[in-house]
């Protein structure tokens, strides 16, 4: 028992000897390790005095050899707005250039020095700018964005973050259905190509790349190609890089804002077309409205475009969707001209209280022919009394007890009577208080015999009548009788009268208000007639608009097509 206890307490002593001589030795190698990254940074801080203490910024590298080539590459992080108005577009990126300077060459350190910003103003840097730039800044929260790396052959990678605006000189003859090119131009400001040349870095995208969750509201960004050009400026040859950025607008926007309220308003200004010919305040106002409408619709679609001096196709839509709408208005015009139909338009309501004059000539017609019914019988009294003068020498008295002195003077005072009656009737129509319609001559047949009493118009009775056949005959007592009593005596004069009376109204109508106002309102006999141009116009109009429509997006489709495949 004692010597395992024994045995625990040695091991015990050694295991804790061991532990006190490896944290001796990590000490020792992290004061090494100290040492060393002092050493380091002093050697650093001393590679860096030796390489700038004859250094001059301001020669470029190889001063009068060949000129230095400035690699550049760009990583888009986002594009946007781009303004058809200011004909300019805006991103944000990183703009990256190397170049390798060989008076910074250093040995003895094996990777890339990262400097401080402040040795910018130390080293030597190109003059970099954009040729069709507007307004570009650097980015400075919280520090300014950019840093510098030294490596040991000489190279610099020197790395900004711009916002760069840039000008676009939009072509807008297809919009919305364009494709724009909007170019980015890279040079040096000062220094010629025989100097400075640029060109693209290899190996990431041909210098520019595009970040993978960029989007663009109203655009999609197809292609990015790239190129090195030369630019004369100032009397001299400039290296220049060019980047374009291919576009292609959304539709989708101008489809629900323009393109599908106007083909509405056009569809909603030919139910115009079905809506009858005398419904002159209704057709006027869709007419009316609709094109005010599409005006304000022409006008807020141009809201946001710059006054171009040339139609766009967006302006050409618009332009043909507003012919027709004004066409419609024109064609009621048109249809309004050979309709002619009332000065205006009537309510039975308002001519409840107004009597219809047809109904008056007809009372009087209905008097007119009773007062000749019974002046024919009492004729045919008088010459059935004549014939049996011999027999009845004391029959010289007509009915009713009135005396025949000559056998006109009855018929006088009938037709005086008659005339008074016909006098009495004040305020008969004036036929022209409505214009014609072609469809309604029967509404205008008035009996050319007419005479004129104090202004007022009536049927005359004519002096001659021919005798009816009525079937009067003597009976035993030599007295004039009929077949029936005085009751249907009366009955037959009534009927004979008013057949007469509608043999003469059979083929005339009446054209006062009230009756022309109950014709229009009377699907059998209505006023209310479809034209012809309005017949023809429910064909015309949607297919010519179809057609013309179909015209258009063949060709404006069709045209992007062919730019695009020009431009790849």
């Amino acid at each position: 028992m004692y010597n395992a206890l024994v045995a625990v307490f040695i091991m015990m002593m050694v295991s804790m000897a061991d532990s006190e001589k490896q944290e001796r030795e990590e000490e020792r190698l992290g004061m090494q390790l100290i040492s060393s990254r002092k050493q380091t940074v002093k050697n650093v801080s001393r590679l860096l005095d030796n390489l700038l203490q004859n250094y001059d910024n301001n020669l470029r590298p190889d001063f009068g050899g060949p000129s230095i080539q400035i690699e550049v590459n760009m990583q888009v992080r986002s594009m946007g707005p781009i303004s058809e108005m200011d004909m300019s577009y805006s991103m944000d990126c990183y703009f990256r250039q190397s170049w390798v300077d060989k008076r910074l060459k250093f040995t003895g350190y094996q990777d890339a020095l990262a400097l401080s910003i402040e040795m910018l103003s130390r080293i030597w840097k190109p003059d970099t700018f954009m040729y069709n730039g507007m307004k570009s800044y650097l980015h400075t929260i919280t520090t300014p964005n950019r840093f510098v790396r030294l490596f040991p052959d000489g190279r610099v990678l020197y790395s900004q973050r711009l916002t760069i605006k840039s000008t676009c000189i939009m072509n807008l003859e297809d919009f919305p259905m364009d494709k724009q090119h909007c170019p980015l131009r890279i040079g040096s400001f000062g220094y010629t190509s025989e100097d400075v040349a640029y060109k693209w870095m290899k190996g990431q995208g041909d210098g520019v790349n595009i970040a993978s969750d960029m989007k663009l509201s109203q655009f999609d960004l197809i292609s990015t190609p790239t190129g090195t050009e030369t630019t004369v400026r100032n009397k001299g040859l400039h290296s220049t890089l060019y980047v374009s950025f291919n576009l292609q607008r959304h539709m989708g926007d101008f489809v629900i804002q323009v393109y599908g309220p106007c083909i509405l308003l056009v569809v909603i200004s030919w139910v115009s077309f079905w809506l009858n010919r005398e419904a002159t305040s209704d057709r006027i106002s869709l007419g009316i409205t609709t094109v005010l409408t599409m005006t304000f619709l022409g006008l807020e679609a141009r809201k946001d475009l710059p006054k171009v001096p040339y139609p766009t196709a967006l302006d050409y839509f618009v332009f043909i969707s507003f012919a027709y709408i004004f066409s419609t208005v024109v064609q009621f015009g048109v249809v309004h001209h050979y309709t002619k139909v009332g000065s205006g338009e009537y309510y039975l309501e308002e001519l409840e209280d107004e009597e219809c004059p047809q109904v008056i000539r007809r009372r009087q017609e209905k008097y007119l022919s009773s007062i000749t019914a019974i002046r024919d019988l009492a004729i045919t009294q008088s010459h059935l009394q004549r014939k049996f003068s011999d027999s009845r020498r004391g029959l010289n008295s007509l009915p009713n007890g009135r005396t025949r002195s000559d056998g006109g003077s009855l018929h006088t005072q009938s037709t005086k009577k008659s005339m008074v009656s016909s006098a009495s009737l004040a305020g008969l129509y004036d036929p022209k208080y409505l214009n014609h319609h072609p469809n309604a001559a029967l509404y205008h047949r008035v009996s050319k015999k007419t005479k004129y009493w104090n202004g007022n118009s009536f049927p005359d009775i004519p002096d001659n009548i021919p005798e009816p056949p009525i079937p009067y005959y003597i009976n035993n007592n030599q007295e004039l009788t009929s077949p029936e009593d005085s009751e249907s005596k009366q009955g037959l004069v009534s009927r004979t009268a008013s057949q007469t009376a509608s043999e003469n109204t059979e083929t005339e109508q009446c054209i006062c208000k009230r009756c022309v106002t109950r014709a229009m309102n009377d699907s059998e006999k209505s006023l209310n007639s479809v034209s012809k141009i309005d017949r023809i116009s429910r064909v015309v109009f949607p297919t010519t608009y179809l057609v013309i429509n179909i015209i258009y997006w063949y060709v404006y489709l069709d045209r992007n097509d062919r730019i695009e495949l020009t431009s790849e």
